[in-house]
């Protein structure tokens, strides 16, 4: 029986798909359903026929059982969304194999970030670092300047800085000649490529340019031992504007490939290369080829520039959004192979240490990072101990028993120290500083 101010709903229903009932089939509060298509209709309190529900399986992709219960389709079509990664013939998604967000880039400093020996100053080429990471390799020095942000254009969008090459005069760059922007990568950062082996992974190279110059650009990468090579060419159509490229390059199955502390691969960029140096591009090679043949010629044109940044070496077929990683990070990845401590106001102590007698000293240096392999180190400027009056005594640093970690460093003196008492090591002139080299 109905509850007392309620109506009993009353249900009509048609076996005929596609019938739907009008306003003037129903009452207000009346259902009526469609068992051929599965729906629900009812008529409000306005007089609208509305439609309440529908079939499950129009809206889930499954189908109902007799008892009303939704049965989800056994193979429903899932979108997978479209994220930054490399979508190609990599064999799997473990950490190296290209998708990962750590390490994606091989290339140490690609976004021209740090520059520890220079602080963005000009120097002349001299088969030398430059900024971090990034060397001149040369057959003649003095040919062009290096600078970070080299004058003064605008860097692509998503940047601040870039590598600025300038050439100083035209130069006739003979067969045997070479002139080079270079990055050595450590073994253990492309071991997993499995160069040298069938398993070999395609790698892309990408980057922004911007030259002066328009035309061919040549490059190479190169194994250790100078006996396998792939030169490659890029295009720059437009001058003096940043232009984005991106070169494939298939891994090489042959060749011995370093994948310890040692040097596993070279990245160089043309600036100049000879025809010994020089190679047809888009294939490897037992040979030591620096560039590609035909390429554009930086030095050779006074006053030509090329500046480039935003480099990334990774896995894949195709080239992803470069990876950027925070300052601290950066620097820190660049302290691994170079480390350099400035004393910009002339007076800064390395360490604190004990006399041993009237004329020597000795301390205890720990790094900042571990490097790669024992470093070699280096001073400029005044050196001093202090001794127990606060005399600045002028001293000769020798530093012994190096590791990649630490190493023990003697003060001489002619007199003045007091043996066991604490010394200032001390660098006590304007821009002094103290380098801990362990490059490739």
């Amino acid at each position: 029986m109905a509850q007392t101010g309620y109506t009993p709903i009353s249900i009509y229903y048609s076996a005929t798909a596609t019938n739907t009932p009008t306003a003037g089939n129903l009452v207000a509060g009346e259902l009526a359903i469609n068992t051929a298509d599965g729906k629900l209709f009812y008529k409000d309190s306005s007089g609208v026929v509305q439609t309440i529900a529908t079939k499950a399986s129009a809206a889930l992709g499954g189908s109902t059982t007799g008892s009303g219960a939704v049965v989800l389709a056994t193979s429903p079509t899932v979108t997978t969304p479209t994220i930054d990664k490399i979508n190609t013939s990599v064999a799997n998604t473990s950490l190296g194999a290209g998708n990962a967000s750590i390490m994606k880039n091989r290339i140490i400093n690609g976004a021209m970030v740090i520059d520890q020996r220079n602080a963005g100053a000009s120097v002349t080429s001299a088969s030398s670092y430059t900024l971090d990471r990034w060397k001149d390799t040369v057959s003649a020095t003095g040919k062009f300047t290096i600078q970070q942000n080299a004058g003064s254009v605008t860097p692509p969008v998503g940047f601040t800085n870039y590598l600025g090459i300038t050439s100083s005069a035209a130069t006739t760059v003979a067969a045997g000649d070479y002139y080079v922007l270079d990055q050595s990568i450590e073994g253990y950062n492309v071991a997993d490529l499995g160069w040298g082996s069938a398993s070999a992974k395609t790698i892309t190279i990408s980057f922004q340019v911007y030259s002066s110059l328009t035309g061919t650009f040549g490059c190479s990468i190169r194994n250790s031992a100078a006996n396998r090579s792939y030169p490659f060419t890029y295009s720059i159509p437009v001058a003096n504007t940043w232009t984005a490229i991106s070169v494939t390059v298939a891994g090489d199955t042959t060749g011995t490939w370093v994948t310890n502390n040692g040097t596993g691969l070279r990245l160089f960029f043309g600036l100049g290369v000879g025809s010994t140096f020089s190679g047809t591009a888009g294939s490897w090679s037992a040979n030591n080829y620096l560039g590609a043949t035909g390429a554009t010629s930086v030095v050779g044109t006074s006053g030509a520039t090329f500046y480039i940044t935003g480099v990334q070496l990774e896995v894949g077929s195709s080239a992803t959004g470069f990876e950027y990683v925070n300052y601290q990070t950066s620097l820190a990845n660049c302290q691994r192979y170079y480390e350099q401590w400035t004393y910009g106001s002339g007076y800064g102590t390395i360490v604190v240490g004990q006399c041993e007698s009237l004329t020597l000293a000795r301390g205890y240096l720990t790094y900042t990072v571990q490097k790669r392999a024992a470093p070699t180190i280096a001073t400029s400027g005044t050196q001093t101990n202090i001794n127990a009056t606060g005399t600045n005594l002028a001293s000769t640093y020798t530093f012994i028993q190096t590791t990649p970690s630490t190493s023990y460093m003697y003060g001489i003196v002619s007199s003045g120290l007091i043996a066991g008492n604490a010394t200032q090591f001390v660098m006590n002139s304007a821009n002094a500083n103290i380098s801990f080299s362990a490059e490739l």
